[in-house]
């Protein structure tokens, strides 16, 4: 026979249900700053790198439109709504915006700037699914974890 929940054990998984939700919108919005941004610096990047750079941040903004609809289809999945709107994005991610005219250096260290803030918060967002007992959340956050730990290994070396 199957125990039923408390009131306070129905509160405390609602707050730790809101609690994913709210760290994964948060998660988008950083996603698609940093989407954006790379996207940007593919354009406008120039000088001897330009080859290898405009290669990479291809293949890394390429790769985040992908991860961006995962996650905000596991939102949806959760019963929530997926953040939208560029504005609203930018708003909640809370980044700075590189310039356009930014050396490649300058673009490289920004983006690592940039997914560093993207890793804490998907740090929060998988300790916030672990406590609420969200298997798949948490695994989802890891694997984007590890993701973004190997884009910042890579933007250091560049910098090295």
């Amino acid at each position: 026979m199957a125990k039923k929940k408390s009131k306070s054990q129905s509160v405390k998984a609602t707050e730790a249900s809101t609690n994913v939700v709210e760290a994964l919108r948060l998660v988008v919005a950083d996603s698609y700053a940093l989407l954006a941004q790379t996207h940007i610096c593919h354009w406008n990047v120039r000088g001897p790198s330009f080859f290898a750079l405009h290669a990479a941040f291809e293949e890394q903004y390429t790769e985040l439109f992908s991860a961006i609809d995962e996650i905000a289809e596991r939102i949806r999945a959760l019963g929530s709504l997926a953040p939208g709107g560029l504005g609203n994005l930018a708003k909640m991610a809370g980044s700075k915006e590189i310039a356009e005219d930014s050396s490649a250096t300058q673009m490289v260290e920004h983006l690592l700037e940039v997914n560093k803030k993207l890793v804490s918060d998907l740090k929060n967002a998988r300790d916030a699914a672990g406590d609420a007992g969200d298997d798949q959340t948490e695994d989802l956050m890891i694997a984007r974890i590890q993701v973004h730990e190997k884009t910042i290994w890579m933007l250091n070396s560049y910098l090295a």
